[in-house]
């Protein structure tokens, strides 16, 4: 499989490792395109594939062709290579709030694939939710999902409708995560712990309590209660949580997260 890439920024660079590290394709095989020379070089040095300023020339090379540029720079790049692909040719993209009838419209072409990894990907532990065209078939399909799973686990959907719900959960979610984070982080700091141990701690707790839910397969409630003692600490700490309204703060930030992705795809 010959994969193009179209913009060879952090997300871009992810899927030439991923696709490289799980042996996807070969180095041979990729070809991307992006204006910044240093990260052209970058490419070139640290991942020995085949690199160009033109996207024209980038995209001609590709069976699965990647379009991996910012939301804002979308139209313009559609501009430049509208009309251009083949009919054997499939579009992968992974540009937050560009719609699959979009795509099509502004490149003219119909095999399109519309994906939304999150930024895990950079590790080969990311979350990847897709879904594609009627034109896309099995081989593309195949294709796609392979370059997917190279940046960790991917689901498809049906419905494209689900996609804008994924970014608000999962593509924006290691940020809540994040946050999380640093303010526990921070609160172990508050109350007298060094900030090198209280960082320790809180990574490991929120990396250990990941892999109890996913190894368990219990509910996080189920969970939550057996660390829960009747009068103990943990349940003085939940009940501040609930009180100063933790739990509807993520559910309104996911809220906030869905409606500006729809709005981002209206505005295409």
């Amino acid at each position: 499989m010959k994969i193009s890439l179209i913009g060879s920024g952090v997300m871009g660079e992810a899927i030439v490792e991923g696709v490289l590290a799980k042996g996807v394709t070969e180095r041979r095989q990729i070809w991307a395109s992006d204006l910044d020379s240093q990260r052209r070089t970058l490419l070139k040095t640290k991942f020995e594939i085949k690199t160009t300023a033109s996207n024209r020339e980038a995209l001609k090379q590709g069976d699965v062709v990647v379009l991996a540029v910012k939301p804002q720079t979308l139209p313009k790049v559609m501009a430049e290579l509208e009309g251009l692909l083949g009919t054997e040719q499939t579009v992968l993209s992974i540009v937050a709030g560009a719609s699959m009838a979009t795509l099509s419209r502004g490149l003219k072409h119909r095999a399109i694939v519309r994906a939304m990894p999150n930024t895990a990907a950079r590790i080969g532990e990311g979350m990847t939710v897709w879904t594609a065209t009627k034109e896309v078939n099995a081989v593309q399909r195949e294709w796609a999902k392979s370059i997917l799973e190279a940046l960790g686990q991917a689901v498809y959907v049906d419905d494209e409708k689900y996609l804008d719900m994924a970014t608000a959960v999962s593509a924006s979610g290691p940020a809540y995560v994040f946050l999380f984070i640093e303010s526990l982080i921070d609160a172990g700091v508050h109350i007298g712990l060094p900030r090198d141990i209280s960082y320790k701690l809180v990574l490991q707790t929120v990396l250990g309590s990941t892999l109890l839910v996913q190894k368990l397969g219990a509910h996080p409630a189920e969970l939550r209660n057996m660390v829960t003692s009747p009068g103990g600490t943990t349940a003085e700490a939940l009940l501040a949580l609930e009180e100063t309204g933790f739990r509807a703060s993520v559910v309104q930030a996911v809220i906030a997260a869905f409606e500006k992705a729809k709005a981002l795809g209206e505005e295409k």
